[in-house]
């Protein structure tokens, strides 16, 4: 385990990582599904705090592993196995959901206790590849082992997290302190030693792919929202343009994701890597929140919901917002700001915005939904028109 080359031609995701990732589905989909049903019954603050939480926890873990393995992923028996602890540490986590969304929806303190074991599990697991990579990599000795203390000193502040009795926001503010622990690790590591041999494409892809894994979220949202539809209303031409709209707009949703060239700008411009890999922990929210909002609006027509129609249409507008403008911020500290990023983050605004004031004039759900959907097909379309020529321009100008 010396570390990777990083500029190893074909290098692509393993089996193993691709294993991995399935673990995160269901992470998501259950904090889908629970946040979903806490909307639907107006309770604000448990959906809030607990999909924060829950999204957070997974998204970090699966970002730390990611890295690691770009730079020092060797296959061997040891490697495999502490996946497996880690991916072990996912489904608790997984299992501890329920507890943090319902005990936040009672007014009671949180009950984080379960969550938190699960990631603790998961990054004793990180701590075990790290302390490896320090023993058999002298060149990357230093930046391991301060990867390995930083990740030790988090999860000390989680078991007192986890074993102090304090309220809601006492220990919400807890578990921040606990995140910026553990995002100044890395940022440390890779910035006062020589870094680690992250292999620039190969992230990328990495990221493209849980980049599906969470816009999946999505697609589940729009089979419940149709199933929800269709048995209320049966197949009608309302059904038809529902499915249509919010199954485009998912795979929008990919297509203007897919076309950002992160892997040649990150391979020539290494010093990028930070902003953009910690961005797109918004990103990721954004798209699982997606599936949320269709969620909810599957609980909405079902009759299942005490919220009005500006919460449920808000509750899809919102994190479509945030990963169609998220998507042009990435595109423009990648590439430098040009005239398509600005056409698409204005088609954004003006269609979300048009959709909620659509909505709040009596329009039903489906239609300003309908509408909200356009955001991301928008941006494709303005993309392949102009896009496309400026980015080629951006890029050559790397070189």
């Amino acid at each position: 385990m010396t570390g990777r080359d990083p500029h190893q031609d074909g290098r692509v995701a393993t089996g193993l990582e691709l294993f991995y990732d399935l673990v995160f589905v269901v992470g998501f989909s259950v904090a889908t599904t629970l946040a979903g049903h806490q909307f639907a019954e107006a309770h604000y603050t448990a959906a809030f705090i607990g999909f924060f939480l829950c999204t957070f926890s997974a998204i970090w873990a699966w970002i730390n592993f990611a890295w690691f393995a770009s730079a020092f992923d060797t296959d061997d028996w040891v490697f495999r196995l502490v996946t497996l602890v880690q991916m072990i540490g996912v489904a608790i986590i997984a299992v501890g959901m329920p507890a943090v969304f319902d005990s936040v929806a009672h007014g009671g303190d949180i009950d984080n206790r379960v969550l938190v074991l699960g990631y603790i599990v998961m990054r004793v697991g990180m701590v075990i590849q790290w302390l490896r990579a320090a023993a058999q990599s002298e060149r990357h000795r230093r930046a391991c082992l301060i990867y390995a203390a930083a990740t030790v000193v988090a999860q000390l502040w989680w078991v007192l997290v986890l074993i102090a009795d304090m309220p809601l926001v006492t220990t919400v503010a807890g578990m921040l302190v606990g995140v910026l622990i553990e995002m100044t690790g890395p940022v440390i590591a890779e910035t006062r030693t020589d870094g680690t041999p992250w292999h620039a494409h190969h992230i990328a892809e990495r990221y493209m792919l849980l980049t599906i894994v969470t816009l999946g979220e999505g697609v589940v949202g729009v089979v419940t929202l149709l199933g929800a539809q269709v048995a209320e209303f049966g197949w009608t031409v309302d059904t038809a343009i529902l499915g249509f709209t919010t199954m485009t707009a998912t795979f929008a949703m990919w297509w203007i994701y897919s076309v950002v060239p992160s892997g040649d700008v990150l391979h020539a411009r290494r010093n990028k890597a930070f902003p953009w890999g910690y961005g797109h922990i918004v990103l990721f929210m954004a798209a699982v929140g997606v599936g949320v909002g269709l969620h909810l609006a599957a609980l909405y027509l079902e009759h299942h919901a005490v919220v009005g129609d500006e919460v449920v249409v808000g509750s899809v507008v919102a994190p479509l917002a945030v990963y169609c403008l998220g998507v042009v911020a990435l595109s423009d500290y990648l590439l430098g700001l040009n005239s398509a990023t600005v056409l698409q983050a204005g088609a954004v605004i003006v269609l979300l915005s048009g959709s909620m004031i659509l909505c709040a004039a009596g329009v039903s759900v489906i239609v300003a939904i309908a509408v909200a959907t356009l955001a991301p097909v928008a941006m494709v379309v303005v993309d392949e028109t102009i896009g496309a020529g400026q980015r080629r321009q951006a890029l050559a100008a790397l070189h």
